[in-house]
């Protein structure tokens, strides 16, 4: 395999520039062994490619890391990921993280003195690095990059002195655009929690003022209108299980974050059965959870036909006085969500599987069919306009993606000189 892009420099192997490349692995005892404090134990979630992201990091006690020699990060090492979904994402271990670990799907690259740490990263997360990772993983190793493939990326042998002065202004660049994404980002963020108070008012206080109200006695609910009635789930919602005859059908996937939609419609990494013969059948008005992941609120009700995976449970509503849309709205509160939860079955957050039985014997707050419809009618109306601000947030984040990508790409291949250029017009043209 060969850089597609010529570099001044030439390039050289990987392997020929670190001391260590290897891996860590799981506790003996699995996820039921992580600690709530303790030692830093990294996972693939953790890493990305503008640093590491520790608000969802697992620890492990002492004996643990003792049992675990050769998986303790040190200081600038680079870390890849090298399976599932996360494939190639890749970040350079700081100086403040403290003693940590890391499981069997993150990478240590050890930098000997003939590579810059930062250099090494970014180039792994150029297009070019990425282009020979996923051919790599293309090319027939389906469960991702072994060592000895890692080893063999090549990577422009840019000299020492170079390698640093492109990482110092690639650090000044990218931070600026990383700082510009993070404010988009967090205005996103608002319109998001303005879009939940809203739903979370509607869904379980009612729209109109009321001066009568009843305790459910039950969950997180608290006081719902007086003339509200409160049914179990599956008095008006059965689960459907019509599997797939052929497995043509569209192909429908599952987020906490826009519900059901087509998969063709979203950027998924995660490999794809070679068959969907077998994959439960959906139609238009379906509620569809996720039972791995129904804590986060992972569900949604189908505006499309199609199949979804095995796992995921497929739900029917059977009485004449309820509106699917509304309970898509009420079933993603962090009011029912904590529900679920509560009833989901597991002894760690992330492994929680909440069954049909568990949710069909779930109590809801249900309104009146009018007030359910006029419910759906007023948040459609009032958060449409923050979802199209949403969306121009979210071509610009991605037009910034795209500049920052090439940027990298043409510094760590030595494109332009550094040390009198400017990455500043990368932002040029992006506004909200």
């Amino acid at each position: 395999m060969t850089i597609s892009v010529a570099s001044p420099w030439g390039t050289l192997r990987i392997k020929s520039v670190v001391s260590k490349i290897g891996s860590g692995k799981t506790p003996a005892g699995g996820a039921e062994t992580y600690a709530t404090e303790g030692i830093t134990f990294l996972r693939s979630q953790n890493i990305h490619f503008d640093g590491l992201r520790l608000d969802d990091v697992a620890y492990i006690d002492e004996a643990t890391h003792a049992e675990m020699q050769g998986t303790q990060v040190k200081t600038n090492d680079v870390l890849l990921n090298i399976t599932g979904a996360s494939l190639g994402r890749v970040t350079c271990a700081p100086r403040n993280l403290g003693t940590a670990n890391v499981n069997q799907h993150v990478c240590i690259l050890r930098p000997t003195r003939e590579v810059n740490a930062k250099y090494l990263t970014y180039f792994l997360s150029s297009r070019l690095g990425q282009e020979q990772i996923f051919e790599l993983q293309v090319g027939g190793n389906r469960d991702g990059l072994n060592f000895e493939q890692v080893g063999h990326l090549r990577l422009p042998a840019a000299p020492l002195n170079e390698q640093r002065r492109i990482a110092d202004f690639l650090d000044s660049e990218t931070g600026r655009i990383d700082t510009l994404v993070t404010a988009k980002e967090r205005a996103s963020s608002l319109i998001d929690e303005r879009r939940v108070a809203l739903i979370r008012q509607y869904c379980l206080r009612g729209m109109k003022e009321q001066t009568n109200f009843k305790d459910t006695g039950f969950g997180p609910f608290g006081l719902i209108p007086a003339h509200w009635a409160i049914k179990r789930n599956k008095t008006f919602i059965r689960e459907i299980n019509n599997p797939s005859q052929y497995g043509g059908e569209e192909l429908l996937t599952v987020s906490h974050l826009t519900g059901v939609t087509p998969r063709r419609e979203k950027t998924v990494n995660m490999f794809q059965a070679e068959s969907t013969v077998g994959y439960k059948m959906c139609r238009p008005g379906d509620l569809v959870i996720n039972t791995l992941w129904a804590w986060m609120g992972a569900l949604g009700v189908s505006q499309h036909e199609g199949i979804v995976s095995p796992a995921y449970g497929v739900y029917r509503f059977t009485s004449q006085d309820t509106l699917p849309e509304y309970f898509d709205l009420l079933f993603r509160t962090p009011e029912y969500v904590t529900e679920m939860t509560r009833y989901s079955k597991g002894v760690w957050t992330s492994r929680l599987r909440l069954y049909p039985e568990s949710f069909l014997a779930l109590s809801t707050p249900v309104p009146p069919l009018d007030e359910q419809e006029a419910i759906v009618t007023a948040v459609q109306r009032e958060i449409g306009p923050g979802h199209k601000l949403q969306e121009k947030l979210r071509r610009s984040n991605k037009l910034l993606a795209e500049r920052r990508a090439a940027l990298i790409t043409a510094a760590v291949t030595g494109q332009f000189d550094v040390s009198t250029a400017s990455g500043r017009n990368v932002t040029e043209g992006v506004t909200v």
